[in-house]
């Protein structure tokens, strides 16, 4: 990695680093407690909603799956009918498979796109519809991330929080305010944004691109995404585009911290993930510079497939900051990176992208992990573990274990069921443990809610369509089910006695034992089908 590569990954961190400290404290702020805003009560009093009536995790859970299941059928009904709609520029309507595909994928945060925005989509459908969702589905990993936190910090309560009041304030006081600054910011920097016809360029791409990164939806408006030099006209809007993907997943470590009222926790949980972020981008600098790519070195090896105007640091920097953060937005093709940086960017899906994670996710993922390190460590000493004055038995750890098993087996059963079939097989643009690694890659970036592709796999088919359509429902909503179960039984237990013997969540010891819990959780699972695509092609 060049000095300038590392001066911008220090650039990007430091801001990120920064800003987290002021947003997280405002977000804590903002969505936990206070009083109703007139727009939010105005909003409440039309859906006929008790904004002061807390709900218990079934219910909680309930009204987060009733608006998931109303979004998904908005969408569809949006694609399927986009040439009767205004603004269509002349778009046919999507095939209910593809439809079906999209609408799922917007809805869950994944994002995948298994066509080209500039020819497929109207503005009607990216405005009222995929930007609607990018706002919606961050919106809703808060809302889960919320209720564990809220599991954690009460004792002897049944109640988790209102799902209805959790998801207005996160769209209303978080995405939107940040999308409108963070939009000007970028149109200042040369994102064109207007309404203009299909004869035009762009369209309204500079109101999209914002929400797209913040929320961690990382759909492109064009079919390159950000590579497209108007989605990323320069290197300015490249290091935007990577603090705001990082941004809000980085601010709620500190939400945390504030809710659980120990800030110290929350700086060793962000060391952790700092720990985690750092391993995967040196693995990634160091992979790309061993000139192992899908064509000879002699053409350019770790060049192949980067984004030649900000070159191969500033290229690994946007993927793995993507990767990690759930985001799935791509400056370059991810399929030409060199063999084993694209076993990176997996290994970043993989480790359940807590690294610093999605929008929400990340933060339920990370504190997961922190729930079996904690178990581990207590079992180590010899006592109950604990967890902020919280006993985890038996009964919590079977729901932290459920939820882990949730994307190896996803994973593992889509790409098998795919490998299995010879036309879907057809679907892998190359032979080999490459062709592997592009349809692994597929179903774990639609399982671990990312959206980032190899392009050399095409998923444009009915067979695809709807594989991806269950690997994102149940890499989404299982795992929602299970953190809600757990903070509502965490919720009604009563508060602990602190002793000599429990375990500090805090400090170098407990950065080791989250960090290695989180590494040995996560990969351990993936290590032999690494290994048969990603690593294998890097030895040949």
């Amino acid at each position: 990695m060049t000095v300038y590569g590392w001066l911008q990954a220090t650039l990007v961190i430091a801001v990120v680093v920064g800003l987290h400290v002021p947003l997280g404290d405002y977000l804590a702020r903002a969505l936990d407690g206070g009083r109703h805003l007139a727009p939010e009560r105005l909003l409440y009093r039309v859906c006929g909603i008790d904004p002061d009536r807390e709900q218990n995790w079934r219910h909680y859970l309930f009204a987060l799956l009733a608006f998931s299941a109303a979004s998904i059928a908005a969408l569809f009904a949006l694609f399927t009918f986009q040439d009767r709609l205004p603004w269509s520029l002349g778009r046919d309507g999507m095939p209910w498979p593809l439809a079906l595909h999209t609408a799922v994928s917007f809805t869950t945060n994944t994002s995948w796109q298994n066509y080209a925005g500039e020819s497929t989509t109207g503005h009607l459908a990216v405005m009222a519809g995929l930007g609607t969702q990018a706002f919606a589905s961050g919106a809703v990993g808060i809302c889960a991330a919320l209720a564990l936190v809220r599991g954690l910090v009460r004792h002897g309560a049944d109640e988790l929080g209102n799902f209805w009041v959790d998801l207005i304030r996160s769209v209303l006081r978080v995405f939107l305010p940040l999308a409108v600054v963070s939009g000007l910011l970028l149109m200042a920097f040369g994102v064109p944004q207007h309404l203009s016809g299909a004869d035009q360029l762009a369209g309204p791409v500079g109101s999209w691109e914002p929400i797209k990164l913040l929320s961690g939806d990382g759909g492109g408006f064009f079919n390159a995404n950000s590579a497209h030099p108007l989605e990323n006209p320069s290197a300015w809007t490249n290091t935007v585009e990577i603090v705001l993907m990082l941004l809000i997943p980085t601010a709620l470590i500190r939400t945390y911290g504030r809710m659980a009222g120990s800030l110290r926790q929350s700086w060793t949980l962000l060391t952790v993930v700092g720990v985690l972020f750092g391993l995967l981008l040196v693995a990634g600098n160091l992979a790309q510079s061993m000139h192992t790519g899908t064509v000879t070195a002699a053409v350019g090896g770790q060049t192949e497939g980067t984004e030649t105007r900000f070159g191969v640091p500033a290229s690994t920097l946007f993927g793995v900051s993507a990767t990690a953060s759930a985001d799935g937005a791509a400056n370059a093709s991810y399929d030409s990176f060199s063999s084993l940086g694209g076993g990176v960017l997996l290994a970043g899906m993989m480790l359940g992208e807590i690294a610093p994670g999605g929008t929400g996710s990340g933060l339920y993922g990370l504190l997961m992990a922190v729930l079996v390190a904690v178990f581990i460590g207590g079992l180590m000493v010899g006592r109950t573990p604990e967890y902020l004055r919280k006993r985890i038995g038996f009964g919590e750890m079977r729901h932290v274990v459920l939820y882990a098993l949730v994307a190896p087996t996803a994973i593992l059963v889509c790409s098998a069921i795919a490998v299995a079939l010879p036309e879907s097989r057809a679907s892998m643009g190359n032979a080999g443990p490459h062709g592997l690694s592009e349809l692994i890659y597929a179903y774990t970036s639609n399982t671990a809610s990312n959206g980032s592709a190899m392009a050399g796999f095409n998923g444009a088919t009915d067979f695809h369509n709807l594989l991806m359509v269950a690997a994102m429902l149940i890499g989404r909503y299982l795992p929602i089910v299970f953190v809600l179960a757990l903070a509502g039984r965490l919720a009604r237990q009563r508060p602990g006695v602190v002793t000599v013997g429990t375990l500090r969540p805090y400090g170098v010891n407990f950065v080791v034992l989250a960090t290695g819990a989180a590494l040995v959780l996560a990969l351990l699972n993936f290590l032999p089908v690494l290994s048969l695509g990603p690593v294998a092609e890097g030895l040949l």
